[in-house]
């Protein structure tokens, strides 16, 4: 690829400007050594609060796993934003939302999913408290936070427990909790900048914050703190990574695989000329029901594929290369906090966050037959009486009668492109104190989003109608096909393809009050008790995108609701240290929902530390999700890859050679207002081991078992009660054989998922001449991921690409590794963070079927073995202090360039999985300085 000049400049300073900022990590190495500082003795034990109790305590170490993970920890991985860092964790799995994925439901957004139990499923906290939820529900039906939000500058640390918690704070918390906590007390200014781009001189990144704090609380009697930030980055698309083997094109035919299943390839003809994809010139139906190019002379000059091998007569051409890997976006985020003291006893704090987020997103262009799913029903505009007809009379129509035509129109009206606006708030006052023996927290808060989506490229299925058949249409013309596509008059366009949008806006509202106290002087410590309680209220509404209220966008699926929840909760909790070396811990909480049902969980926990550098720990906690908005009040059509049993009977293999087994389908969704809340059961144990005070080891196993799971009716239970449509692109006339398009569902109770593993961390710090060298390792290991459906079938995911009903189609690896190393010495630091996930066999259990999701194109198992090869990608950064004031800090992400393994059956992305985009995009460098006033 050629730059212009100025381009290739910029390209090549910043790789050097990153070395530069390294080298200096290098030179100190060479210095000699000199005295370390010597570490201080605690003199005074402060009591903290871990994430998952309530009750103060001096240790980080509960009966519950929590991972712990510093600033320092975050910065070092070169990720700037929270969504982008967390996803790197390793109990981060399937059903997690990347930003990357701006063609699902919830685009512009990024969300975590612990456990691969969903976003829904995963309870974020911001400082202890809830946020409102994303306007955009992933998949039209799980509401979860939207990470990006989060200013990252203001981060002090994050804190991830890893298995139940809904007896401490209620709903959603089923998988654990990430709390996130921001800084609280700070003084001084801090004035950050940094640039990033790709190895490809693309996806820039620039990001520049300022954090203000002043007061001291203990003699000034209060402290307020100020963090703005702004950033804005841009797109990268997927033509601009064409020389990354498969990672650019969808035409993977060079890697064994054909046209028809696999890739992004479009506009063939197949299934011995009895089907046809959507062409750039256009493919039509003829009187003996066989396809034909309507223009096969033009299109070389139309399409951007020069290799038609296997086009079957259409015209191939790669809709991908019109559409974007990442999108482009722009943010400022807001935050602030104040805290005063009252009297000696108590103060006041305040918390206010603002966030303006836009993303830009572009997809692969429309075509002119599809399904589209609403209330009413569905639509097939690929087949059967409704099917898109050219006209005889139409002027780019040789053949003098009506036929189905098949036709992708991006000369006319651009690839599909979507703009989201995101606006969200948050407000917070309280108070907090001590009143004799009890300490307390009582706070109110009050959290909005308000949304905006506005789209462009897609077609109205009734204007589309008109301009294709009927000369005298009031729209003002044809629209034309092909080469004469820049014939069409502008009031055709203008009717056919509007642009269309939505709105959606979601509310908190809660009062929460939590007191805590000594009870007695135990063996081991204090008898803690902790009292709560909470009001809560969350709003959500969705307005459907213009036009898939009636089915008139063809290819867009509708998703709408408009709902409540009001909630009151209670809770208490104990903490009992009844001997030295054994604490005994419980908490029990009853939400009670208005009009609906009441959930009482517990938890039981135990820590038993026979030795100061050993401790014994495991928990019990029951759990529940409390149905949503989207669910009780609210409809959707989405679309995922499906396995077709008519067609392919044992799941790989078809009834008739060239019919692909798996197909783009459409699920369309009906709210169900009498779900019952989702139940779970979760335990673990584990020890922790201590042997010095430079080396630490937790190993826990873990299992949650999720019942009454809020799901859609199971295919297959659709399909036999006659909820599907197909087309009539009949394999050899054989009745009931045509393209599975469209099944629809009620919400209902009918799973449980049983999801198993262990999860090891150990780290260890080593001193090293004048520095101090730290290492980490987190590893996770789902040994078992069960769900069973509404008839009793069992699947089990673990190991596999399964679940790709859950957004993405990221698969469930068993083993995912985080291992880290730190250098520190005098003035600089170099950290290297290496990511691995590992391999998964290519099946989809919940297809029904044992066999490869995807065969190369002489039907063998693929990719070779019907394996997703393991992938790894590593980190390096590192920062600089010249002066005390002053940091330089770089960082290069993927640092040896790795390219991403094939994947053909996700649809979470274009031929590599999302959890391994950072080997899609690139070698990634980052530059930036800090400068701090006192």
């Amino acid at each position: 690829m050629k730059y212009p000049r100025s381009m290739r400049l910029r390209h090549g300073l910043l790789p050097a400007a990153v070395a530069l900022a390294l080298v200096p990590t290098f030179a100190a190495a060479q210095e000699s050594p000199a005295d370390a500082p010597a570490q201080e003795d605690a003199t005074t034990l402060d009591r903290i609060v871990v994430t998952g109790s309530n009750i103060p305590r001096t240790s980080t170490e509960t009966a519950s796993p929590v991972q712990v993970i510093s600033r320092q920890e975050i910065e070092r991985t070169g990720r700037t934003t929270i969504g982008d860092f967390l996803q790197t964790l390793t109990v981060d799995g399937a059903g997690s939302i990347p930003k990357s994925f701006g063609s699902g439901f919830a685009s512009g957004s990024a969300g975590v999913s612990l456990r691969g139990l969903g976003a829904g499923a995963t309870l974020v906290l911001l400082n202890g408290r809830r946020l409102a939820p994303y306007g955009l529900a992933d998949d039209g039906q799980k509401v979860f936070t939207d990470l990006s939000v989060i200013p990252m500058e203001a981060v002090e640390r994050v804190e991830v427990l890893k298995d139940g918690a809904s007896s401490i704070y209620g709903s959603d918390a089923i998988a654990g909790v990430v709390n996130i906590i921001l800084r609280k007390d700070f003084t001084g200014a801090i004035v950050k900048g940094s640039y990033g781009t790709s190895a490809e001189g693309d996806g820039n990144d620039r990001k520049g914050s300022l954090t203000i704090g002043t007061g001291d609380l203990a003699d000034g009697g209060f402290n307020a703190f100020l963090n703005v930030e702004g950033g804005k980055t841009d797109g990268i698309n997927v033509r601009d990574r064409h020389g990354r083997k498969w990672i650019g094109t969808g035409d993977i035919r060079p890697w064994g695989y054909d046209i028809i299943s696999y890739g992004g390839l479009a506009g063939a003809i197949t299934n011995g000329g009895r089907s046809a994809g959507n062409s750039p010139v256009g493919n039509f139906q003829r009187a003996d029901g066989t396809w034909a190019s309507l223009d096969p002379d033009s299109c070389a000059a139309l399409s951007n594929v020069a290799d038609q091998t296997s086009a079957g007569g259409g015209c191939l051409y790669d809709p991908s290369q019109l559409s974007a890997m990442t999108p482009s976006q722009s943010y400022i985020n807001l935050f602030t906090r104040g805290t005063f003291a009252i009297n000696d006893t108590s103060e006041l704090y305040v918390e206010f966050g603002y966030t303006d987020k836009n993303s830009d997103w572009s997809t692969t262009p429309t075509g002119v037959s599809g399904v589209s799913g609403y209330p009413g029903g569905v639509i097939n505009s690929s087949s059967g009486a409704n099917a898109t007809i050219l006209g005889a009379l139409h002027p780019d129509n040789p053949f003098g009668i009506d036929g189905r035509l098949r036709y992708s129109p991006f000369a006319s009206v651009g690839t599909r492109r979507t703009h989201v606006d995101n606006q969200f708030m948050r407000a917070l006052v309280g108070a907090k104190g001590t009143m004799g023996e009890w300490s307390y927290d009582v706070g109110y808060l009050h959290s909005e989003t308000d949304l905006s989506s506005t789209r462009n490229g897609y077609l109205r299925y009734s204007v589309l109608q008109a301009v294709l058949t009927d000369p005298d249409n009031p729209y003002g013309g044809w629209l034309r096909l092909g080469a004469n596509a820049g014939q069409t008059p502008a009031s055709v366009l203008a009717a056919l393809s509007p642009t269309i949008g939505a709105d959606a806006e979601t509310s908190l509202d809660a009062l929460n009050f939590n007191f805590s106290r000594s009870l007695a002087e135990l063996r081991g410590g204090d008898l803690g008790l902790a009292l709560g309680g909470e009001y809560r209220r969350q709003e959500a509404r969705l307005d459907p995108v213009t036009y898939t209220d009636v089915g008139d966008i063809i290819g867009l699926g509708y998703s709408a609701y408009d709902g409540d929840q009001t909630v009151a909760a209670a809770y208490a909790e104990i903490s009992a240290p009844v001997l030295e070396s054994l604490e005994l811990s419980g908490a029990l909480r009853i939400d009670s929902y208005k009009g609906g049902d009441t959930a009482t969980t517990p938890k039981v926990g135990i820590k038993w530390t026979p030795a100061q550098w050993l401790s014994v720990r495991g928990t019990y906690a029951e759990g529940f999700r409390a149905p949503n908005p989207a669910e009780t009040a609210g409809s959707s059509v989405g679309y995922a890859t499906a396995t077709d049993l008519v067609r392919c009977p044992d799941g790989e293999t078809p009834i008739a050679p060239g019919i692909p087994c798996q197909s783009t389908v459409a699920f369309a969704s009906r709210p169900n207002p009498d779900l019952k809340p989702e139940e779970s059961k979760s335990y673990s144990v584990g020890i922790v081991l201590q042997p010095t005070d430079s080396t630490s080891l937790t190993l826990d196993a873990w299992r949650i078992k999720r019942t009454n799971e809020i799901t859609q009716e199971a295919p297959a239970v659709a399909i036999a009660q006659g909820d599907f449509v197909r087309g009539d692109d009949l394999v050899n006339g054989i009745p009931g054989t045509g393209t599975l398009l469209a099944v629809t569902g009620d919400y209902v109770n009918s799973n449980s998922t049983t999801v198993e593993g262990v999860d090891l961390d150990a780290r260890q710090r080593f001193a090293v001449g004048a520095g101090q060298l730290t290492l980490d390792l987190q590893w996770s290991h789902i040994r078992k991921y069960v769900l069973i459906d509404t008839s009793g079938t069992e699947y089990d995911f673990a190991g596999t690409h399964g679940n790709c009903n859950v957004s993405n189609c990221i698969g469930t690896p068993k083993d995912r590794i985080n291992l880290g190393a730190t250098w520190e010495m005098s003035n600089w630091s170099l950290s290297a963070v290496a990511n691995y996930r590992g391999s998964f066999d290519n099946v989809l259990p919940e297809s029904g079927s044992n066999g490869c999701a995807a065969t190369f194109a002489n039907d063998d198992d693929a990719p070779g073995g019907c394996e997703i090869a393991s992938f790894y990608s590593i980190d390096l950064s590192g920062s600089w202090k010249p002066a005390e004031a002053i940091e330089v800090f770089g960082s290069v992400q993927n640092l040896t360039d790795r390219i991403a393994p094939l994947d053909p059956t996700t649809y979470g992305a274009l031929n590599y999985n999302p959890l391994d985009v950072a080997g899609a995009i690139g070698r990634y460098y980052t530059i930036g300085i800090r400068y701090s006033f006192q």
